[in-house]
């Protein structure tokens, strides 16, 4: 089954390829930097910023797409999407931004047509909440921690 999802190209992304599949079994497209061609971001440790993709989609109603970090760049530079996933909603129009911060220790350089994070499309089941009475489970109320996370011998 495949999602047909329009997409505009905006006039600072001309010349960049759309997001596309990079194999067979990939989840998420890789977004790219859409910055002009003579700038050159450098995101600092520990700093975060706004980056243009240069697109806008139109997703049918009942969908959403996420903005996921990309995994090689988290793995070697500790840079990552600040609110991943991101989420651009069904009746969202503008362009697509992704928010990345360095964890790293060193600057990381992002230049037009950097690959910057992946974009992932997902079904959205919509929700009533009802005033209602709660049945009780074995865990409860239990929070952060109340399911075995600890180590084995259960003194963490």
């Amino acid at each position: 089954m495949s999602l047909s999802v329009a997409v505009i190209r905006l006039p600072h992304a001309e010349g960049l390829d759309l997001p596309v599949y990079q194999s067979a079994g990939a989840a998420g497209m890789d977004l790219v930097a859409a910055l002009p061609a003579t700038t050159v971001m450098i995101l600092e440790p520990g700093a975060r910023d706004l980056v243009p993709t240069g697109i806008r989609i139109a997703l049918p109603d009942g969908f959403e797409a996420q903005v996921r970090p990309r995994s090689g760049l988290a793995l070697r530079h500790g840079v990552t999407v600040l609110n991943a996933p991101g989420t651009v909603d069904a009746d969202y129009r503008g362009e697509i931004g992704v928010v990345l911060i360095n964890h790293g220790g060193e600057p990381f350089r992002i230049a037009r047509g950097t690959r910057i994070a992946q974009l992932v499309f997902a079904r959205v089941e919509r929700a009533t909440l009802v005033d209602g009475v709660l049945d009780d489970t074995p865990r409860g109320a239990g929070g952060f921690g109340s399911t075995g996370l600890g180590p084995p011998d259960g003194s963490g």
